[in-house]
């Protein structure tokens, strides 16, 4: 099991400090991927923007997108953007997508919640791949490093969005808003058998919010009331009590152990504090899977 780290991107008064230093020491550690997602009406830096800087900055670990609200957006742009990603990085971006839920993203920048589903997001990808393939246009550029672009994770819940993506994915880009192993599982078990119906083995991607030593409790509701702000303050705060996983660094290595013997392919701790601290206590720990 190969294990990353998010960046901090949706913590307040972030800096190219904070994110040149937390991506350097990413890449320099026991870490196999590091991985950001997307926001759009909320203070977190550019998706695309940061993507590239990542890329840049970066030598070894996988880059991987999770995820792109892909139907948010043009896909023929959204083509050239992470083909110019993948050649940066030198093929080692992964592009998780989905179709998000957050209808204020989708309004912020005129996109359509109509568009909000698995049958256009699957469109969207094919769409890409065509271009990555020369069989869009011969000229729209650049050529990915990959040989056939970016390999795709679908961020997909229900059965039905499971079932869409894998027709155009590779694997699941998984989240456990609980950091419940049970949880974890049946997401496996749900995916491994709609890709099972193509003759497909699926990667299978999961991660869940993390706080470590003293005050993680309150470092994970303090971020979650701010990031859930969109359902409504009472329910963010009551959500933000039970979401994500506190402990010890011995309790993060059971927990790690747990999600292995379920199967997966990977996971991926999700920051709940800027303080690089939480970055090297959870580095201790994930040393040890190597």
């Amino acid at each position: 099991m190969k294990i990353g780290m998010t960046l901090p991107v949706m913590e307040p008064g972030l800096t190219r400090q904070n994110l040149e230093d937390w991506t350097l020491r990413i890449d320099a550690g026991p870490w196999s991927h590091i991985a950001l997602g997307e926001r759009i009406l909320f203070p977190n830096p550019e998706f695309i923007s940061t993507l590239s800087a990542v890329a840049a900055w970066t030598k070894r670990v996988e880059i991987i997108a999770t995820i792109s609200v892909l139907t948010m957006h043009n896909p023929i742009l959204s083509a050239k953007q992470f083909a110019t990603i993948d050649m940066i990085s030198e093929g080692r971006f992964t592009l998780g997508v989905g179709v998000g839920g957050r209808e204020e993203d989708y309004n912020a920048i005129d996109s359509k919640w109509s568009d909000r589903r698995w049958g256009i997001l699957s469109n969207h990808v094919k769409t890409m791949q065509s271009v990555w393939s020369k069989e869009y246009h011969p000229d729209l550029g650049p050529t990915t490093f990959s040989k056939n672009g970016p390999e795709i994770l679908a961020g997909a819940v229900g059965p039905k969005a499971m079932e869409m993506s894998s027709d155009f994915a590779q694997g699941l880009a998984g989240f456990s808003f609980n950091a419940d192993i049970e949880e974890i599982k049946d997401s496996f078990n749900r995916v491994i058998g709609a890709f099972k119906n193509k003759g497909k083995t699926p990667r299978l991607v999961t991660s869940f919010w993390f706080g470590l030593g003293e005050g993680a409790r309150s470092d994970i509701q303090t971020h979650l009331e701010r990031y859930l702000s969109w359902m409504g303050d009472d329910l963010a705060k009551d959500l933000a009590k039970i979401a994500g996983f506190s402990g010890s660094q011995g309790d993060l290595n059971d927990f790690l152990l747990l999600i292995k013997a379920a199967g997966a392919t990977d996971v991926i701790l999700v920051p709940t504090s800027k303080n690089i601290e939480q970055l090297i206590l959870a580095e201790e720990v994930v040393a040890k899977f190597r």
